[in-house]
């Protein structure tokens, strides 16, 4: 009997298996690789039939499940030659950061409010979609950040933090107590999320898949300069610590209001079932009017002596619970493929479809991405395919209509050509995507190169637009990037819609691009994955064209985030010879194709040290002893913190560093006694 029983069992107990590798896949890939293969809502199903699974065998209880512990975000650290994989410290919670019950039905909602004991006042808050964040401060003063982690230990990422301008560093205030915590979300807004995806497009780049990944991407990038420049911001939403002034939720948060903390609005105490829908109804509607993401709504027990006897389950409080807005999405026809090539030869299809509204606007198209992602999906044209907007701005096919009748027949297979030019596709191993190798024979990536050759970050050559660079290309004028500098008056005023003023705008843009750096020069070229700050790195250590061309992959793979792909790319575009005759081209048009020297230590007595400036001085200026600290083997930094070795101090010192560094205890020196140092 007990065979035949275990036989029955079985295949529950196989998808009980099969369904904890799944989820901890997705959770490795939405933490950590910041690549989500899975929609909240399946994930959440997904987990909930797990639950009911371990409920039916608890001889299989595992605490290693995804059911006794929240995903992981932590970043392990990897020996490789780029210095920018190295880890994060890792830092353990003083209080462990558990997730949230989530639901996506109203009616739970109701359920969850009115089981809780009567007279109960509910915060109700906005679920904002980023990465979750804990921030500690001693005496006022920001000394850590860690992120959820694994729910027990964290990343220290508060030189990332510190870039983020609503999060303060220092608290002055009287009634701030010895320690406290807070915890919140940290967010890439819309706006800057928008941004940064057009760059990565505009580099063929991977595109972020939604606000939460990129953020979580940025936070954990290893140059603070580069964080800052995307433009995170963060919300706080609870405070941790002992002997915290207010007995509520509600009056902690107005406290933190008060020391200066980004708190938002949105928060409302709610003392019924009526109050609480009434908040999820509004703000359902009204959160696509905000400047940040959210999916849904927290509401949390107000009082925190209630939280306490409510207390916890092993992953989440009984205290809290979500409300996730369920994801618009509509079922339409996808009519045809189509497909796109990039300037650097990446094929991308494209799903055309019968047009639906979708959060009010018409969609018509959504990307495909690549040839693994349709397999994936199943997909082929004359399909009903459910589309949803992603974080509301991107749509994106998540799925068909499996009931539909298909033509077993018709299976769908990637182009082995171009469409443009019909060169054999190639596909790189270790790639997702078909790319197109004839460079400059290929329409699209002849134009694309142009067109990023002008753009504002590259050269920078007012009046050709990519309309003009199309008309150009039609009719002989632009072939690749070195006929821009054989263009004529006549030639340019002779086109539609163009005459002699038109014409002698954009002749002065290029001749003014002539005195664009080198740098800039290099990022223009359009060498596949040097964006601009890997030129800038790259420009710095090889200051001529002519000592780039000759430099190893092992060689360029020494500069500070350039990987061996990277630098392979930069040898093999050298040995092409086309791409030596169109550079000849631009030095005989003359553009710069050097610029300063990497200057070399001209001493060790500084190495290992990290410096920062403060003040001014009476002997040299600052950047003149920014070069001092850099011939003598040092460091500059621009900000302080434990890594600080000294800081060189002029009159009028920033009041803020001054302090900061008698708080860590690092040593200021005079004009004088550095000078000294470097001297003798």
């Amino acid at each position: 009997m007990y065979d035949l029983f275990s036989e029955i069992e079985a295949p529950e107990r196989e998808e009980l298996r099969r369904l904890r590798k799944e989820l901890e896949e997705a959770n490795y890939k939405y933490y950590v690789l910041n690549m989500p293969t899975l929609s909240d809502r399946e994930f959440d199903e997904k987990m909930h039939r797990l639950q009911a699974l371990e409920a039916m065998f608890p001889d299989m209880f595992d605490p290693k499940s995804p059911t006794q512990h929240v995903g992981s975000d932590l970043v392990e650290s990897k020996k490789s030659k780029d210095k920018s994989n190295k880890a994060f410290e890792t830092v353990k919670h003083k209080y462990p950061m558990l997730s949230l019950a989530n639901s996506y039905s109203r009616e739970e909602i109701e359920d969850w409010v009115r089981k809780l004991p009567s007279g109960v006042e509910i915060v109700c808050e906005l679920k904002y979609d980023g990465l979750s964040i804990s921030l500690w401060y001693e005496h006022g003063v920001l000394v850590k950040a860690l992120t959820r982690g694994d729910g027990q230990q964290g990343d220290n990422v508060i030189e990332n933090i510190k870039t983020i301008p609503s999060i303060p560093w220092r608290i002055e205030r009287k009634d701030v107590p010895e320690f406290f915590e807070l915890r919140g979300e940290v967010l890439l807004p819309w706006e800057r999320f928008e941004m940064l995806n057009k760059e990565r497009e505009e580099q063929e780049e991977p595109l972020f898949a939604n606000p939460r990944n990129a953020a979580s991407g940025t936070l954990k990038l290893q140059d603070p300069r580069e964080v800052a420049r995307r433009g995170l911001d963060a919300y706080l939403y609870y405070m941790l610590g002992e002997n915290l002034p207010g007995s509520t939720h509600f009056e902690r948060l107005e406290t933190a209001k008060a020391w200066g903390f980004r708190i938002s609005d949105a928060i409302k105490v709610c003392h019924n079932v009526d109050e609480v829908m009434a908040y999820i109804a509004y703000w359902d509607t009204e959160r696509k009017n905000l400047p940040v993401a959210t999916d849904g709504i927290v509401l949390k027990v107000n009082d925190l002596a209630q939280q306490e006897e409510l207390g916890y389950t092993a992953k989440t409080p009984r205290w809290a619970i979500a409300y996730k807005f369920p994801a618009e999405k509509q079922l339409t026809l996808l009519k045809e493929i189509t497909y796109q090539v990039g300037r650097t030869g990446v094929v991308t299809p494209v799903a055309n479809l019968e047009p639906v509204q979708l959060s009010g606007t018409m969609v018509q198209r959504a990307t495909l991405h690549n040839e693994d992602f349709i397999k994936q999906l199943d997909i082929r044209p004359g399909d009903r395919v459910w589309v949803e907007k992603g974080g509301e701005i991107i749509p994106k096919i998540v799925g068909r209509e499996e009931s539909g009748v298909r033509n077993q027949d018709s299976g769908y297979s990637f182009p082995t050509v171009c469409p443009e030019c019909g060169a054999t596709l190639i596909r790189v191993e270790g790639e997702a995507a078909w790319r197109c190798p004839n460079e400059s024979g290929c329409p699209p990536q002849i134009k694309g190169k142009i067109e990023h050759f002008v753009s504002r970050k590259a050269m920078n050559i007012d009046g050709l637009g990519e309309e003009t660079i199309d008309l150009f290309y039609q009719k002989g004028l632009l072939k690749n990037i070195a006929d821009i500098y054989d263009l004529k008056l006549e030639d340019i005023a002779a086109q539609e819609r163009l005459g002699e003023k038109s014409a002698q705008n954009i002749l002065d843009g290029i001749e003014a691009s002539k005195n664009v750096p080198w740098s800039r020069v290099l990022f223009a070229l359009g060498i596949r994955m040097v964006g601009e700050t890997t030129a800038k790195k790259i420009a710095r250590k090889y200051n001529t064209i002519d000592s780039l061309q000759w430099a190893t992959a092992e060689q360029l793979c020494a500069i500070e985030d350039v990987g061996p792909q990277i630098a392979e790319n930069i040898v093999k575009y050298f040995e092409d010879l086309q791409n030596l005759e169109i550079l000849e081209r631009l030095r005989q048009a003359g553009l710069q194709m050097e610029g300063e020297a990497e200057a070399a230590p001209t001493s060790d007595k500084l190495a290992g040290l990290s410096i920062v400036i403060s003040g001014t001085f009476a002997q040299h200026s600052r950047d003149e002893y920014k070069a001092m600290i850099e011939a003598h083997g040092g460091k500059n930094v621009g900000s302080v913190s434990k890594k600080t070795s000294f800081i060189l101090a002029g009159e009028n010192m920033g009041p803020e560093k001054r302090k900061k560094a008698e708080d860590l205890g690092i040593p200021l020196k005079t004009e004088e006694e550095f000078l000294e140092i470097v001297e003798n």
